[in-house]
């Protein structure tokens, strides 16, 4: 088994993830497709639909000119938005902000990548990865990643967490992006866009991290598991306050 096969069993395996931690990797032109030749090219999708194929098990590949979300492609430099987005009025079509000036806003602090930049996009499963992604991004349910975020939290040495998200792009900016310019985690509630679009269930949110933090973490997740995860799991303290209750009630 190689490195990111044990990294990605470790992932899997300590928080308990019922789908897979999926690997993205942002092509430019130039980038070597040998290691991406065999995988699913796919048309017209949006980048949250593919990172749903992706933790369901599939490998593929998004070119620029098949990447249907217009939000997606400004943020990942593919193209430019539509007036109506980036006017702000869209979104207040769509009914997710009452105020044009708000969608703007949102559009304007976004942070996206330089024009032409990125080319494709590849996702896969982590163990799958040819070698190690640009950034990584799991979608599951908030206990779960709620140990990657405390697994930081002791790389950073206890410095506080913080998220930075709109409520919109949740996979492509919040999850990809932010990690990727900022080299940091990042974690999102989801947004508008990815629960409409995917099979992401109301109980899942999601984060995201640079390729290059996941053996850090995963060795901080393999010391939180020891003690800190099993004992929070087995919820010891809200049994011994059901059965103090509960004793109460049978005295009386």
């Amino acid at each position: 088994m190689n490195r990111l096969a044990e990294q990605h069993q470790l992932l899997k395996i300590i928080l308990e993830l019922k789908t897979e931690p999926v690997g993205v990797f942002l092509l430019r032109d130039g980038s070597d497709p040998t290691p991406f030749q065999d995988w699913e090219r796919v048309s017209h999708h949006r980048y949250c639909q593919i990172l749903m194929k992706a933790r369901a098990g599939q490998s593929v590949v998004l070119e620029a000119e098949e990447l249907a979300c217009p939000a997606a492609a400004r943020a990942f430099g593919m193209r430019e938005l539509p007036e109506g987005l980036a006017g702000g009025k869209a979104l207040v079509g769509f009914g997710i902000v009452e105020k044009a000036e708000t969608g703007k806003r949102m559009f304007e602090t976004m942070p996206r990548l330089d024009p032409g930049r990125v080319k494709s996009i590849a996702a896969a499963p982590l163990r799958e990865c040819p070698a190690i992604p640009d950034v990584v991004v799991v979608e599951a349910e908030p206990e779960q990643l709620m140990w990657l975020l405390l697994a930081d939290l002791n790389l950073a040495g206890g410095e506080r967490r913080t998220g930075n998200t709109a409520v919109l792009q949740a996979t492509c900016v919040d999850s990809t992006i932010i990690p990727f310019l900022e080299n940091k985690i990042n974690y999102s509630l989801g947004c508008y866009g990815c629960r409409d679009a995917t099979d992401i269930g109301t109980n899942e949110t999601i984060v995201g991290f640079p390729g290059n933090l996941l053996e850090p973490l995963t060795g901080v997740l393999g010391f939180l598991s020891e003690k800190a995860i099993p004992r929070s799991r087995a919820k010891g303290a809200y049994r011994n306050l059901t059965e103090r209750k509960n004793e109460k009630e049978d005295k009386k």
